[in-house]
């Protein structure tokens, strides 16, 4: 008869798993003095107990924008990048054609359930959203508007949740913490 792997006792599995994160800020306006979303996006991942390990604003450029992300990407240290801004339609909105072919994996349902909880705030407005989400190399990026309202929206109704390793039935951690 095979040994059945121990369970993790009920103190270990309600003790929160923090991660590092990252916010990248994507803006041709914002500078770190006026960047509500990014500051949003830090603190609230710090008041959930995650450590945040680096942050970053660079101008709505494609290149620029997987730059960054590449780096972090390959950076054991960050698990999580949240990245605020760039994917609305303006003629220079551009985050999802430089995130998405970064992805081994998208995660389809973080634009989905965003769009459906930004209906009941903005209504039909939320259709202009390309917020999106994925996996590389082990590492978690939710792309969502560069609003703060839409950034809270992202976090309280989405993140908070998914980031956190208690959070049943599932969630990201285990995922990203190859658990």
């Amino acid at each position: 008869m095979t040994a059945m792997p121990s369970k993790p006792s009920d103190s270990a599995a309600n003790e929160p798993v923090p991660l590092g994160i990252a916010v990248l800020t994507v803006s041709d306006t914002r500078g770190p003095e006026n960047d509500t979303s990014g500051d949003f996006l830090a603190e609230a991942a710090l008041e959930a107990g995650h450590q945040l390990v680096q942050r970053a604003l660079t101008p709505d450029d494609i290149y620029a924008i997987r730059a960054v992300l590449s780096q972090w990407i390959a950076d054991a240290s960050v698990q999580a990048i949240l990245v605020t801004g760039g994917t609305g339609f303006a003629g220079r909105d551009s985050t999802p054609e430089a995130v998405s072919p970064l992805f081994d994996k998208t995660i389809e349902g973080f634009g989905e359930v965003f769009r459906g909880l930004s209906l009941a705030e903005i209504g039909s407005s939320t259709v202009q959203s390309r917020a999106l989400g994925g996996l590389a190399n082990r590492t978690a990026i939710f792309c969502m508007p560069g609003s703060t309202g839409a950034c809270r929206t992202a976090w309280n109704g989405i993140l908070k949740d998914q980031l956190d390793s208690r959070h049943r039935p599932c969630n990201f951690v285990g995922v990203l913490n190859n658990l």
